[in-house]
């Protein structure tokens, strides 16, 4: 499959292979880590690729991992911001819908999970329709509480609501791709030499189908998934983390984090200074 001229972005990499395109986080010298420009980059890729020939697309990370998570170095407001929860209300929940595109995407995306998956970008797998894990991965949390029920919601659906308040209540929490298959978080796991090959031929079974077919049998099983509430619990976690973002415990650590660096915040917190 030929197909037309796939565009071009600073840090996503689309890849032509037959039948499926797959879209890289390419940003391997920062883990992956991933700015608002690049959640933005993301979404525009996907619409692009929502008229494009092709009929699986799948979700990676370049280098050594899926990614780090969001760079909360490059994006997070400056500890002298004015909080302005209802700005801040507007923007996360701009940011949820991006993420929502995914699942709102009309063909399958399969997400291929290597080496850590942390954060917000959990929210990319938890809206693909299939994830693959490598066996190694680390999938986990924040190791700062700078905001709250932001990522969790998404996992609810998927792992069960003890599992997700685990996650959620204990700062810096992992588990591996193991456990995140056996969960239900991902479909299942393989050994990580195995991971793009095993995706590749899921792919390229799904993309025999005919894409009117595939995208009949994605939005039946979604609609279930939406009336059983998904869409509007996770809508909700822009709620909780614009106020989370204002009050004085969040600002503290911010300000750690502006003075010290990530590093050096996570630190301190982790010795509870």
């Amino acid at each position: 499959m030929a197909g037309k001229e796939l565009p071009q972005f600073e840090h996503i990499l689309l890849e032509r292979d037959e039948a499926i395109v797959w879209v890289s986080i390419n940003r391997p010298d920062r883990l992956n880590a991933i700015s608002r420009q690049m959640f933005a980059d993301i979404n525009e890729a996907f619409e692009f690729l929502a008229d494009d020939e092709a009929r699986v697309v799948v979700l990676r990370g370049a280098g050594p991992c899926f990614s780090a998570g969001f760079d909360v170095s490059r994006d997070s407001p400056s500890v002298d911001d004015d909080p302005q929860i209802i700005d801040d209300f507007v923007r996360l929940r701009a940011q949820i819908n991006k993420v929502l595109a995914i699942w709102d995407f009309p063909k399958p995306v399969i997400a291929a999970v290597h080496g850590y998956c942390l954060g917000a970008t959990t929210q990319l797998v938890s809206c693909a329709d299939l994830t693959i894990i490598a066996d190694d991965a680390v999938v986990g949390w924040p190791a700062l509480p700078l905001g709250g029920a932001y990522i969790s919601p998404f996992w609810v659906a998927l792992v069960g609501v003890k599992r997700a308040k685990q996650m959620s209540f204990e700062p810096d929490s992992r588990i591996s791709g193991v456990t995140a298959s056996e969960w239900g978080w991902a479909n299942y796991s393989v050994p990580a030499d195995e991971l793009m090959a095993t995706v590749r031929a899921h792919a390229l079974r799904i993309a025999k189908v005919p894409a009117e077919v595939l995208m009949m049998k994605k939005m039946a099983l979604n609609r279930v998934a939406d009336l059983n509430g998904f869409r509007n619990t996770v809508l909700l976690g822009a709620e909780t983390n614009a106020l989370l973002h204002a009050i004085p415990a969040v600002t503290d650590v911010r300000a750690t984090v502006a003075e010290h660096g990530l590093k050096g915040a996570i630190k301190k917190f982790k010795a509870g200074e």
